[in-house]
């Protein structure tokens, strides 16, 4: 299927790109999420009248993504979970966890922008993950994970 981005997309394309992508993906994730839109000549006629606008509100998202990550960036949250002696723990410190500790230090953010390379956290320590506030601004912050007995 023929679509006009609206937005950046990961492994897709840029801005005002028209991709020929799977329909299921169009269809199911790009257009109902407002990140595509079909590429009908109509369609083609009224991006290119608003270009600019769009454009416009990007820079704006990405400007206030890298305010965001300069705040985010470096930082240090602590989650206690209980854990067996040998550091392991019952269950495990999942993007949500992450996301609830982050909350009470005053940034809200989705499950879906916390990214974490090897999976749920499952072991005391200090990991790194990473936080995905646009497709251009991505932040590292260290969870600092506490054993409770």
């Amino acid at each position: 299927m023929q679509i006009i981005l609206m937005e950046k997309v990961a492994n897709v394309g840029q801005l005002g790109d028209v991709v020929k992508v799977k329909n299921g993906y169009a269809r199911n994730f790009l257009i109902p999420q407002g990140k595509a839109k079909r590429a009908t000549t109509s369609n083609l006629a009224e991006f290119e009248v608003r270009r600019a606008e769009i454009e416009a509100v990007d820079k704006t998202k990405l400007a206030e993504a890298q305010s965001r990550g300069e705040k985010l960036a470096g930082l240090t949250v602590q989650i206690v979970q209980k854990a067996g002696v040998d550091g392991k723990l019952f269950g495990s410190v999942t993007n949500a966890d992450i996301v609830a500790a982050l909350a009470t230090q005053g940034f809200v953010l989705e499950k879906t922008q916390v990214r974490m390379a090897e999976g749920h956290l499952k072991h005391i320590g200090d990991h790194h993950v990473s936080i995905a506030l646009h497709t251009d601004v991505s932040v590292d912050i260290t969870v600092s994970v506490l054993g409770e007995h």
